[in-house]
């Protein structure tokens, strides 16, 4: 298996993958969304609130309000599957007393451990009026995306097979197909008698250059082990960490599955 990296950004990343199988990559892109433990707002005490948001709805924007789960800070947290994960107070406290007329956003969340903190600064909690007032108390928790969305550490993660376009040789080219791509990765070339692939990663395999084409000049298909593979985060973890981690937990599970024939075996 080879892994090639096309792009890597801070919260992005796109890498192809070769000579793997569709369900190696599949339990990839699962654990990567469920299994990846990330930091959120899971108890929230209102003690006063003014406004006229809802107190449910309130609690569910501080509970998806992304949270730095990086890797240091994970360190020493309760995880779900720990005995004292359900206590109240186990956790990172966050506190937000306001009163109006202002409109609350993220930043006003003061957190009792400074490097677990909002990613960005910007999001809009709650308007409050004059005079009206808000006091809550809240603890973030690790939990994983198989419990809650708002524990989910990828806003987008998934692959596509690699792309793979043939020409037919021997029709006549048609050189209008290349204009029915949404995409634009084709382009007709009559000077040199031939259509130009620009992108072919950027394809999306929706074959409307196929149907345009009366002759069957064109032919859009897949390579069955290639896969191009991408990762997006909301910012409380680098992609990086998430695909790292995604694989220790799927080589974990792995391990205990062999463990658990190897026993079975021997018995």
């Amino acid at each position: 298996m080879e892994i090639e990296v096309k792009s890597q950004s801070e919260n992005e990343i796109v890498f192809i993958v070769r000579d793997a199988e569709v369900p190696f990559i599949n339990a990839i892109r699962r654990t990567a969304m469920v299994n990846v433990p990330k930091i959120a707002i899971e108890d929230v005490n209102i003690i006063r609130n003014d406004s006229a948001m809802f107190n449910e709805v309130l609690a569910h924007r501080l509970g998806l309000t992304p949270l730095v789960s990086d890797l240091d800070a994970l360190e020493g947290m309760s995880l779900p599957e720990d005995d004292d994960w359900d206590v109240y107070d186990n956790g990172i406290m966050f506190s937000l007393n306001e009163v109006g007329p202002k409109v609350v956003y993220s930043k006003d969340l003061i957190s009792s451990d400074s490097k677990i903190k909002p990613v960005y600064d910007t999001i809009p909690l709650v308007k409050l009026k004059e005079g009206e007032e808000i006091n809550i108390e809240a603890v973030a928790k690790v939990g994983y995306g198989k419990e809650h969305a708002k524990w989910m550490p990828t806003t987008v993660c998934a692959y596509k097979q690699y792309p793979e376009i043939t020409f037919n040789e021997d029709v006549e080219i048609d050189y209008d197909c290349a204009q029915a791509c949404p995409r634009g990765i084709l382009k007709s070339d009559r000077r040199s008698k031939k259509i130009k692939i620009l992108d072919i990663e950027d394809c999306a395999m929706c074959k409307s250059c196929v149907r345009a084409s009366d002759n069957g000049y064109i032919q859009v298909g897949f390579r069955p082990n290639d896969f191009i593979f991408r990762i997006e985060t909301d910012g409380a973890m680098p992609p990086k960490e998430v695909l790292l981690k995604a694989c220790d937990v799927l080589g974990e599970k792995a391990d205990k599955f062999i463990r658990f024939s190897e026993e079975g075996g021997s018995k």
